[in-house]
């Protein structure tokens, strides 16, 4: 058995048309995996998926709003329907309005938490059948460094954050007897889309985590297609409910 070949295995990545969610779909695409992009912007998508059959694997986009119970069940259908399996999701969609707490509407608190949270729970919850029949499965969730920490700035996040982290345990002890491996990875601070606003909003941020961090950097989206290639693999067959921080060490520095 080679430990990291998933060729021939099907990946489903919300939000996997940039950034993090990008970078982890090229990890599984280097070693052999077809990937479905699910998201909402479909010119963003396109580009993504021909980056994707660049590396000599079958990518394609289907259109899903993923906060959405019956889009999650219709997504998952159609890459069966098209790949004839489904055996890894990753749950990357996510948001994130910053604000301090006592400014948030009841809207916001809930779009936020839909995206970041009910999102992966309904996709999950919308693979499981697919995966009992491929005879197992992978599912990675996208957790934060705010699973770990606090910022007063982002309390639906934060919240959000931390639940993706205990949901991740709930699952992978519910699902283990199934041969389904359910863990979380936590990216520090990765140059995205989501973190340019963050930069553009939040004084000093750039240096400041960049001094934090003990590799003097922001990440970038391809750092976190090794973790992708781990989680997605039989290399980590005997890893379950685990939350991995890729971060450069961020959330171990003083």
């Amino acid at each position: 058995m080679k430990l990291f070949d998933i060729t021939g295995k099907v990946a489903i990545v919300t939000g996997g048309n940039g950034g993090i969610g990008l970078g982890m779909a090229q990890g599984m695409a280097s070693c052999g995996a077809d990937i479905v992009v699910a998201g909402r912007n479909a010119e963003k998508a396109a580009a993504a998926v021909e980056t994707l059959k660049a590396m000599g694997v079958r990518a394609s986009f289907i259109a899903a709003d993923v906060t959405r119970k019956a889009e999650c069940l219709a997504l998952v259908a159609e890459a069966e329907a098209t790949f004839g399996r489904v055996d890894i999701l990753i749950n990357n969609a996510g948001t994130s309005i910053r604000k301090m707490p006592q400014d948030y509407s009841e809207e916001e608190w809930h779009h936020v938490m839909d995206t970041n949270l009910s999102s992966a729970f309904l996709c999950s919850q919308a693979v499981y059948p697919a995966m009992q029949r491929a005879g197992g499965g992978k599912i990675i969730n996208i957790g934060s460094m705010m699973s770990l920490f606090g910022a007063p700035y982002a309390t639906p996040y934060c919240a959000s954050k931390g639940g993706i982290v205990q949901m991740t345990k709930a699952l992978a002890t519910a699902w283990a007897k199934d041969g389904i491996q359910v863990n979380a990875v936590l990216p520090g601070w990765i140059d995205t889309d989501l973190t340019v606003r963050a930069r553009q909003q939040v004084d000093g941020l750039e240096e400041s985590v960049a001094k934090r961090t003990p590799h003097g950097r922001w990440g970038v989206p391809p750092d976190m297609s090794g973790v992708a290639a781990f989680l997605a693999s039989p290399a980590s067959d005997f890893v379950t409910g685990t939350a991995i921080p890729v971060d450069g060490g961020f959330s171990i520095a003083m």
